[in-house]
């Protein structure tokens, strides 16, 4: 059997992906110790939010320069950066210093989170991507149950510091696979950096994402701070957007945001990205204060996407190849819509293999979902446009679950205030089950953003109609 010279890059990707998505999580369960140690309890949310802050924000940017720069350095100072990061926020001496080094681990997730999916596209056929993809997607999954487990571990029998330590030797290895494996042939020339469209494109950005985070907790919707954020985002938005136009080689393109294709595809993958944040956050806590389950229990019933998610991705590229990406993924928001039905039905009362079957066919939905639409995109361009397109899609990814997040919080604490009559456990299930008619509800828009905005046919590159 010939060996597969891509295969010790493809475990690189796995290995970086895993860091990221691993530290989105890892921290929570340890929260009580780093509180006891550093102290600052009124900070310590910021230790989740700049993290997650740092790194949605810079994925466009770290796109366009795997574009400009190749994806093999990009890549390699993310890593590097998520790994000072690490061994910074492990060396914390107070909450703010936590808080600091994280948006550091954040700014290297970023490159990560532009690169890797990049990289897969650059090295695997169309044909091989669906595999590749349930690998990479299997991992976000797999974290969201193992990472808080591995954080209370280190946290009760080590040290909470273990949680940022043991990424060093993870890092360092995928770092020397990546450096050793990764080949590029990129042509060495002088580019002009769009830095007046990057940092509009950072502030516009990082304030939706923050007023996003932030509004509902630390402030009210209707606050001045909220109302001023958002302004404030809406104008830098606008800015970046007069800039990009006139940019030699901007950080956004123009294409990218005007054409009917990127931007309905960008579109369904935010409103999956809200479909998945909602399960994954309000889920777990139902399985606990209605049905009584373990935490363990909860996590696992949640986890079942995890499980559908890869084997349905991987099989994807049987479908796409025959009916189409456009179509594959319209099958994928049918299934989300069959498990947002199933999720809304659910009563206090229902059985354990109830939910299950719910999140397993949304894991299946999700699988025929994202990847047909990010393999579909990256077929449509070249080399040099792919970091770009990529990029946006998994911004778009982050920023729907940044607004989920937020929508879903509003929806189920106004649920909780309006059922504050009834026992504890009927008002979370009450208020859960508005969450789920709301996932529900994005699924089927969802469904109408792939059949009537997205076009049935993602035009390969090397065919008329591929960007310029």
């Amino acid at each position: 059997m010939r060996r597969d010279h891509r295969t010790p890059v493809l475990v690189a990707l796995v290995l970086t992906m895993a860091l990221v998505a691993m530290d989105t999580t890892i921290v929570a369960t340890a929260i009580p110790q780093v509180v006891g140690d550093l102290g600052g309890i009124s900070e310590v949310g910021w230790v989740f939010s700049v993290y997650l802050l740092a790194q949605t924000v810079t994925i466009p940017i770290y796109g366009k320069l795997a574009d400009l720069y190749g994806r093999k350095p990009i890549l390699v100072i993310g890593v590097v950066v998520f790994l000072v990061g690490s061994a910074l926020s492990a060396a914390s001496w107070n909450m703010l210093a936590l808080i600091g080094f994280r948006a550091l681990q954040g700014l290297g997730a970023g490159s990560i989170g532009a690169t890797v999916n990049t990289v897969a596209g650059d090295i695997y056929t169309v044909e091989e991507r669906g595999r590749v993809q349930g690998y990479l997607s299997s991992v976000w999954g797999i974290s969201a149950v193992v990472a808080p487990a591995v954080g209370g571990i280190f946290a009760e029998y080590a040290s909470w510091r273990w949680i940022f330590l043991i990424n060093l030797p993870i890092g360092a290895l995928a770092l020397a696979l990546i450096i050793r494996g990764l080949h590029e042939d990129v042509v060495r020339t002088r580019h002009r950096i769009d830095y007046a469209g990057a940092s509009l494109v950072l502030v516009s950005v990082g304030l939706l994402i923050l007023g996003l985070l932030e509004g509902g907790s630390s402030w009210a919707w209707d606050s001045a701070g909220s109302i001023i954020t958002f302004a404030v985002a809406l104008v830098a938005g606008v800015a970046a957007a007069l800039v990009e136009r006139r940019a030699a080689e901007p950080m956004l393109p123009t294409w990218l945001w005007t054409r009917r294709l990127t931007v309905g595809t960008y579109a369904a993958t935010a409103t999956a990205g809200m479909i998945v944040i909602g399960l994954s956050v309000y889920l777990p806590n139902w399985g606990q204060q209605v049905l009584g389950l373990s935490p363990v229990a909860a996590g696992f019933v949640a986890a079942t996407m995890s499980m559908t998610w890869p084997v349905t991705s991987a099989y994807s590229a049987r479908l796409y190849l025959r009916i189409g990406f456009r179509n594959t993924a319209l099958v994928g928001s049918l299934l989300a819509t069959v498990a947002g039905v199933i999720l809304s039905v659910l009563g206090s009362g229902a059985a354990v293999w109830q939910p299950v079957l719910g999140t397993a066919v949304m894991g299946a939905g999700m699988g025929l979902l994202f990847t047909p639409l990010i393999v579909g995109l990256q077929n449509t361009v070249g080399w040099s446009q792919r970091g770009t397109i990529t990029g946006g899609t998994m911004f778009s990814r982050f920023l729907g679950q940044s607004l989920g997040a937020a929508a879903y919080g509003a929806v189920f604490n106004a649920g909780m205030r309006a059922h504050g009559h009834l026992p504890e456990p009927l008002r979370v299930h009450e208020s859960t089950h508005l969450v789920f008619v709301g996932l529900l509800a994005v699924a089927v828009l969802t469904c109408l953003l792939l059949a009537f905005v997205v076009p049935r046919r993602f035009p390969a590159y090397h065919e008329e109609g591929a960007p310029t």
